[in-house]
């Protein structure tokens, strides 16, 4: 194998040069983790690195979110210190995503709900069960994990989603979880809990205005299929 070191190659081709002579937007996305990562081995480059990185995530930036600090340290030339800045990186690319959600004024659709929480709960193991609470506008004034169960399901009290939406004086939720099973399809049970949700609600004079299941990169929304 003939090995040439990044700083060998032509200026224009190396990811840092690049990035500052065109832009970030022009470096693709294993140049930018060769970045991230910073120097190779003595016979590999980092963006030889980062090549074999990404493609055992599949070419794909949600697996690549996935990777643990233990996974990342399974590459060579990964050590310790470049697993936790990568990883630091990744949280910094979920926490974005949920950010722009957030400066919305109003949620609008299931889409926005995903976005929001698929990067807390999308890659999870287990399943948990969130709230979100709404304004008389739909924005966001309140989140709340209710319960974190095991891999195939989680217990939901119907009674602490109330108190959280009276606390925070909501006038419209809307309810979160997971599938790790990757089918996004509701359960039995998670229609029954969705009725007792609902139900609850009405107590109240607050709205249940979605129910919405999350699985990998696929989710279903009991509003979008007519089941509220």
């Amino acid at each position: 194998m003939n090995y040439t070191s990044i700083k060998n190659w032509a200026e224009e081709d190396r990811p840092r040069e690049k990035l500052l002579e065109k832009g970030c937007s022009s470096l693709t996305e294993t140049e930018l983790l060769a970045i991230l990562i910073g120097s190779g081995t003595k016979n590999t480059s980092a963006l030889d690195i980062a090549k074999i990185i990404f493609s055992k995530a599949n070419n794909n930036l949600n697996e690549l979110y996935k990777c643990t600090i233990t996974d990342l340290m399974q590459f060579k030339g990964i050590g310790e210190a470049r697993a936790i800045t990568l990883s630091a990186a990744f949280e910094l690319g979920r926490r974005r995503n949920i950010a722009e959600v957030r400066q919305k004024k109003q949620i609008s659709s299931s889409k926005e709900i995903f976005n929001l929480m698929h990067p807390k709960i999308g890659d999870l193991k287990h399943e948990e069960f969130w709230a979100i609470y709404l304004n008389q506008k739909n924005a966001i004034i309140g989140e709340k994990r209710i319960s974190i169960g095991g891999i195939s399901q989680t217990t939901v009290d119907t009674k602490i989603i109330a108190r959280h939406a009276i606390e925070c004086l909501a006038t419209g939720i809307i309810v979160c979880h997971n599938h790790p099973s990757e089918n996004c399809r509701p359960s039995r049970e998670d229609k029954v809990i969705t009725e007792q949700i609902n139900n609850a609600m009405k107590l109240i004079d607050c709205s249940l205005l979605d129910h919405v299941i999350i699985s990998g990169e696929n989710y279903f929304s009991f509003c979008d299929e007519s089941l509220l």
